[in-house]
């Protein structure tokens, strides 16, 4: 049994982390904590869970903790996170990793020396949809990849208005924007279908320098992104475009569109107003409906109930890799590769020229 505690158990942590949690086998929440021991309690009276705590360091180093969960704001990450590798524990982070790729380079080095499981929650690398078109695409299934499109929203992140508990997301130092979470987790399920980015070029454009916060009557200033345009090359040759589109509301879907030398592979969303990340997919082969094979799901959630189902997976992965002693996919370092994909589109944003993938 892997006893977990959960930073940061309201808001995401409540409606992802802990209901996955409650439905898997082989876990135990033991812990959770907030930074006011009332909401710590909260917390814990409504999910059932024996130990609370207003300190991180303090969750982290109790004994009946083995996985410490990170799901704080990202410019706290590094801080949960080396408590937890301090205290010798295993470590789920939400993503991003870190505020930046150096930070996430540098906590990639220091999970790696702990010793200790380190995983990051980019459910698109565990998506069932995801690793089934990767296995068609390895299969020649379209034969040799000639180029990847995809197009996304990213909504409710950079729209000209946006809602009150998202406020503190327009200013870049929170690493927290279009870029940093919607286009990150859009292009880590691109990676795991079609393969890695080696150089791009790139628009981040910022139509707006204040935004308004909904419902106040007030605005706030904006240094993020409102659209995400990239073109680049895959590791494997092919090309690839994306375009992830900011806006208020619920997200209008995605699409993604595998263009190989013997035919097309397209993906969009079984139902509207989800993110590819969070949900099941409509996959065609040159226009005809692919079912994903039942051993592909193996966690007992329906995907149309959301991100719980991805984030049991994710799970599931690093129960694995802690049996098997081996790295879990996605680990630390596969978070820092992907914020290195994202440095690289920010230079060459600011350049204008075309930026390798370093």
């Amino acid at each position: 049994m892997i006893k977990v505690g959960v930073v940061g158990a309201s808001g995401w942590a409540g409606a992802s982390h802990l209901p996955a949690l409650a439905g898997l086998a082989g876990f135990e929440v033991t812990a959770v904590a907030t930074t006011k021991q009332a909401t710590a309690d909260k917390a814990a009276a409504a999910h059932g869970v024996p130990l609370a705590f207003a300190d991180a360091g303090a969750l982290a180093a109790h004994p009946d903790v083995d996985l410490v969960v990170v799901s704080v704001k990202a410019s706290k990450h590094a801080e949960v996170i080396r408590a937890a590798l301090k205290a010798g524990k295993h470590v789920l982070s939400e993503w991003p990793l870190g505020v930046d790729a150096a930070e996430a380079d540098d906590l990639a080095r220091e999970a790696a020396d702990a010793g200790v499981v380190h995983a990051v929650n980019l459910q698109g690398y565990q998506s069932p949809d995801a690793r089934y078109v990767a296995d068609l695409i390895a299969a020649g299934r379209i034969g040799r990849l000639e180029s990847a499109v995809l197009v996304a929203s990213g909504a409710p992140l950079g729209g000209a208005r946006i809602a009150p508990d998202l406020a503190w997301t327009t200013d870049p130092a929170a690493g927290t924007s279009l870029l940093t979470i919607m286009a990150g987790h859009f292009l880590a399920a691109l990676d795991r279908m079609a393969g890695r980015l080696v150089e791009v070029s790139a628009r981040l454009p910022r139509p707006y320098d204040r935004v308004e916060v909904g419902g106040t009557g007030r605005t706030v200033p904006n240094g993020v992104p409102a659209q995400v345009l990239l073109h680049g090359v895959l590791e494997n040759g092919a090309t690839a475009s994306v375009a992830v589109h900011g806006g208020s509301g619920s997200p209008d879907g995605f699409l993604v569109k595998l263009v190989g030398s013997e035919g097309t592979l397209t993906v969009a969303p079984t139902r509207p107003g989800t993110y590819m990340h969070w949900t099941d997919w409509d996959i065609r082969v040159d226009g005809e409906r692919v079912e994903v094979p039942g051993d592909y799901r193996t966690v007992p959630f329906d995907p149309a109930a959301g991100p719980v189902a991805n984030v049991a997976a994710v799970y599931e992965e690093i129960a694995r890799s802690i049996a098997e002693g081996r790295p879990p996919r996605p680990d630390f370092h596969t978070a820092a590769a992907l914020h290195r994909v994202l440095a690289a589109v920010e230079r060459a944003a600011e350049s204008g020229a075309t930026e390798q993938v370093h």
